[in-house]
């Protein structure tokens, strides 16, 4: 059996996404910036996935939806765009994020510091969420941009985007929201939240890779990030993944109809399979079930480290992860584990589980059972946990 819990990473083309996008790989392949029938044969198809981007996510007629390649592009450009726009050669000089930002925000504001970028990384409580009176303690009106996402990658835990955004407002700063692992999961409405930004990706949500795209609320357009033609008004230069954005549109539409399905199948399993880790010894899973997505879980499994996890899950055809795939390939400690205060040994046995509306309940009970077993086999080995002997009077 094969079974794939790492849907925070990356989801399944939905197989009525692959028919909407079939079409325009061979029959439909004109650049629609040509003049001619080939061109211009995609055009109705462009201009109705374009409507559906706009109302899934609640945007303005007047506001733009820029498609990009990825939701990394799309927060580079914002934070980048914010510097050339809000801070270089003018009064503001600084840009505030969370220590638990995706990979893409923390690198940009690390690049941004070299430069001479002041930035501030809030912290986060025991649950590994922002607090409003954290931004509102440290934001003052010398601040560009607030970044913060909607929804944690690693946790799934959900941010008080709405209350921060009309803070950073309030100080006269813009807001960007990360909302790559809240898009599909929860409603995201960007006028009632009132973002000023919000960066998505469309493999997170069962679409194709190599397509997401960025809001921007009317008034608040930033430089260019990419030049070379006119394309997307102007804002964002390269010929259109035609079918990238059609497929994208039909994974949005989708991601609505099936709302409710994630809000109630979707966390029946994700809560089935957590109850099972929580009965077992020495297991902890971050934040409450209620704040987080509907999907996730980010368990801390003593005395077993996280790859070694990993190893045993693969073997029996489970994928799961410790965290971001954006950093698995540098072993280090899980940063949201760090970042709540725990210890590097605890922060080395994060073990994330994501699951997605094509998740089955005989794929949960398998899964539990792998689990159980690989955490006893695991433990047997630990050199950093150890049960006393039954007869002992702790009862370890």
């Amino acid at each position: 059996m094969q079974i794939y819990l790492d849907n925070n990473a990356t989801t399944m083309v939905d197989p009525q996404v692959f028919d909407e996008m079939e079409p325009f790989f061979v029959k439909i392949f004109g650049n629609p910036n040509s003049l001619h029938a080939f061109g211009t044969a995609s055009h109705p198809a462009l201009r109705q996935a374009m409507d559906k981007l706009y109302t899934g996510f609640n945007a303005g007629n007047e506001d733009d939806i820029v498609v990009t390649s990825c939701a990394t592009e799309s927060i580079n450009w914002v934070i980048k765009g914010v510097y050339f726009d809000h801070i270089l050669n003018k009064g503001k000089n600084r840009i505030i994020t969370s220590s638990v930002e995706h990979p893409a925000v923390i690198s940009s504001c690390r690049f941004l510091e070299s430069l001479g970028v002041d930035v501030t990384y809030l912290p986060v409580n025991s649950e590994g969420v922002v607090e409003v009176e954290s931004l509102r303690s440290a934001i003052d009106d010398k601040t560009a941009l607030v970044s913060v996402m909607w929804a944690n990658n690693e946790t799934g835990m959900i941010f008080p985007v709405k209350e921060l955004a009309q803070i950073a407002h309030e100080h006269g700063a813009l807001f960007h929201t990360d909302g790559v692992q809240a898009v599909g999961k929860i409603a995201v409405d960007v006028r009632d939240a009132d973002v000023d930004f919000m960066s998505f990706s469309a493999h997170k949500f069962h679409g194709p890779k190599g397509t997401g795209g960025l809001y921007i609320k009317k008034g608040c357009r930033v430089t260019s990030l990419l030049h070379g033609g006119e394309h997307m008004g102007g804002l964002r230069s390269g010929t259109l993944n035609v079918s990238g954005i059609v497929g994208m549109a039909k994974a949005l539409e989708l991601s609505q109809q099936y709302m409710d399905f994630e809000k109630s199948e979707v966390r029946r399993l994700r809560d089935k399979l957590e109850d099972a880790l929580l009965k077992i010894p020495d297991v902890i899973v971050i934040g409450k079930k209620e704040h987080r997505v509907p999907n996730t879980i980010l368990a801390s499994i003593k005395g077993v480290e996280g790859e070694a996890m990993l190893w045993d899950l693969n073997k029996q055809g489970i994928a799961a992860s410790t965290g971001s795939a954006c950093a698995s390939e540098t072993l280090e400690s899980n940063p949201v584990l760090e970042a709540i205060g725990a210890n590097k040994e605890l922060a080395h046995t994060a073990i994330r589980l994501s699951l997605s509306r094509f998740t089955s309940e005989q794929e949960v009970d398998f899964a539990i059972d792998v689990l159980s077993k690989a955490i006893t086999r695991l433990r047997d080995i630990s050199s950093s946990f150890s049960y006393a002997p039954s007869w002992h009077k702790s009862r370890l």
